[in-house]
């Protein structure tokens, strides 16, 4: 699995989750969204249990009820699609509340791919590990998220500052 991106990862988990009956619980996107990806998924994975689903659009206010679904539902997998660094903030935030799940991950965009918002990634980007690139040109915004070119646009001055500056 090593050097693959985490479509690739989704559709392993999916497609074993579907043999092994997991189930899963669902974190991201907007509401329509969330839920068509989990129609979708229930359609081409008939065997997976979906435990839960919820928007990313909640407040800090909801986040208590939002984890006691995901502790009460036990998902062997908890999927959280919230975008960069939003989804890897929120599980180290919560590592503690969500010890039970046997696998976490956060999977960008993922959601909206599922569900038909966002083309797949073309092959070529995928092969050069660049679907990150692809996504900044195709969609340079993201709905609730500041520019990603603005985000982006620090990357050069950390390899400065993390390799060349270093090896001085």
């Amino acid at each position: 699995m090593r050097g693959e991106s985490h479509g690739w990862l989704r559709y392993y988990y999916l497609n074993e989750g579907n043999q092994r009956r997991w189930s899963f619980y669902f974190l991201g996107t907007d509401e329509q969204t969330n839920q068509h990806a989990v129609d979708k998924i229930r359609q081409l994975y008939p065997n997976v249990k979906i435990a839960g689903r919820h928007h990313g659009f909640f407040t800090e206010l909801d986040e208590p009820s939002i984890l006691s679904e995901i502790v009460q539902t036990r998902p062997d997998i908890l999927i959280v699609a919230m975008g960069a660094p939003y989804s890897d903030k929120w599980i180290y935030k919560h590592k503690q509340d969500i010890a039970h799940t046997k696998i976490v991950f956060g999977v960008g965009g993922s959601l909206d791919v599922i569900a038909g918002k966002v083309p797949p990634t073309p092959t070529i980007w995928k092969k050069l590990n660049l679907e990150w690139m692809h996504r900044l040109f195709t969609a340079p915004v993201a709905k609730g998220q500041k520019s990603r070119w603005r985000r982006q646009s620090a990357l050069p001055k950390f390899i400065y500052r993390a390799i060349i500056r270093n090896a001085k």
